[in-house]
C-alpha cells in the first residue's frame, strides 16, 4: 500500500517542501510579532491547537484517519511531546528577543547536533569526514552566536539570553530526531504527526496556572488583543498545512534528495525581517550560517553515500532552521 502511494516527482516534491519552508517561516514571523503582546506558552497553545484542525482533515481525507489516532507506543509519543514542545517554547522564546534571520541561522546547528547524538545514543560510527563537517558546523554556531555572549556595547543581556534558547532549542530537536528514529519503528508518520500535536496543545495548557510562563509576569496575565489572537490563530493553522505539505513531499521524493532545500529557510527569513522588521544580518550570521549550511549539507551527502535511511526522522517535524 504505502509503495503504491509513493511517486517519482521531484520538481513537484521541491515545491511542496520548499512551500512548507516558506509557510513555517511565515508562521515564525507571526510568532515574533504577537510575542510582543503574548507570552509564550499561550502563543505555543495556539500554534498547536491550531493546526490540528487542518491535521486531522488531511489525515481524513487521505484516508489515514485511523492510523493518526492509532498508537503502539504512546509513552513515546509523550516523550516526543515534552521534548518538542520544549524545543518549541524555547525557539518561541528566542524569537521574541532575536531578529529572524539569527534564529535561522543559530536553528541550523540541529542536524550538527543530531550527528554527535547518533554517536553517542545510538552507536552510530562518525568517521572522519563527517567529524570535520560537524567541527566546521559548530564553528559557524559558534560564530554567530559570540557577538551575544561577549557582552559588548550594543548588545543586550535578553539578546544573550535569546541565543542560549535558540541553541538549547537546536539541541533539543535533535533529540527529538534521535528519538524519532526509534519512534517510526513502531509508529506510523499520521500517528507521529498527531500526537505531537495534541500533546504539545496540552503541555503549553498547563503553563496557564504560572501565567503562560514566559516572557514577564506583567505580560502573562494580559489579554491578547483580537489582532494578536487573529495572528497567532493564523500561524498555528498556518503551520498545520506546513507539516501536511512536508510530509506530502515525501511521497514524490527521498528525504535525502530534499534535505538540503531546509536551507532556503535562511533565504525566506532574510527577506521577511528585512521587510517586515527591518532586520538586516550581520557579517557574523552570514558567515556563521553559510559554514553551518556547509557542514550540514556535506553530512546529507556524506549520509547520503553511505546510504543511511535519514526519511524515517524528516517527515513529521519542521525545517532546522524554523520553529517547529
Amino acid at each position: 500500500m504505502a509503495k503504491s502511494m509513493t511517486q517519482n516527482n521531484p520538481a513537484r516534491a521541491i515545491t511542496l517542501k520548499v512551500g512548507a519552508i516558506f509557510l513555517f517561516t511565515v508562521m515564525a514571523a507571526l510568532i515574533k510579532i504577537v510575542s510582543e503582546e503574548m507570552p509564550t506558552g499561550q502563543a505555543v497553545f495556539f500554534r498547536s491547537s491550531f493546526a490540528m484542525p487542518p491535521i486531522v482533515f488531511w489525515l481524513w481525507q487521505q484516508g489515514h484517519l485511523h492510523d493518526g489516532f492509532k498508537a503502539n507506543n504512546m509513552l513515546g509519543h509523550v516523550w516526543r511531546g515534552l521534548i518538542g514542545t520544549s524545543a518549541m517554547i524555547m525557539t518561541f522564546g528566542g524569537l521574541s528577543l532575536l531578529p529572524l534571520p539569527e534564529v535561522t541561522a543559530i536553528g541550523y546547528a540541529t542536524p550538527i547536533f543530531t550527528v554527535i547524538f547518533a554517536a553517542l545514543l545510538l552507536g552510530e560510527r562518525v568517521r572522519l569526514f563527517r567529524f570535520c563537517a560537524v567541527a566546521l558546523g559548530l564553528i559557524g554556531v559558534l560564530i554567530v552566536i559570540a557577538p551575544r555572549l561577549s557582552f559588548d556595547e550594543g548588545y543586550s543581556s535578553l539578546a544573550t539570553i535569546g541565543a542560549l534558547m535558540i541553541l538549547t532549542a537546536s539541541i533539543l530537536r535533535a533529540l527529538v530526531q534521535i528519538h524519532l528514529r526509534r519512534l517510526v519503528q513502531t509508529e506510523s508518520t499520521s500517528a507521529i504527526v498527531f500526537y505531537f500535536s495534541l500533546t504539545a496543545t496540552i503541555l503549553s495548557l498547563l503553563t496557564l496556572p504560572l501565567g503562560w510562563v514566559f516572557p514577564s509576569p506583567a505580560l502573562s496575565w494580559t489579554t491578547p488583543s483580537l489582532v494578536a489572537l487573529a495572528l497567532i490563530i493564523t500561524a498555528g493553522t498556518v503551520a498545520g498545512f506546513a507539516q501536511i505539505m512536508v510530509t506530502a513531499s515525501y511521497r514524490f521524493g527521498s528525504a535525502s534528495m530534499l534535505a538540503p532545500f531546509d536551507y532556503s529557510s535562511m533565504i525566506f527569513a532574510t527577506l521577511i525581517g528585512w521587510f517586515i522588521f527591518a532586520e538586516i544580518p550581520t557579517s557574523a550570521i552570514l558567515i556563521g550560517a553559510t559554514l553551518v549550511i556547509i557542514g550540514g549539507v556535506l553530512i546529507i551527502w556524506r549520509e547520503r553515500q553511505l546510504g543511511v535511511d535519514r526519511s524515517k526522522s524528516k517527515p513529521s517535524i519542521a525545517p532546522s532552521g524554523t520553529a517547529n
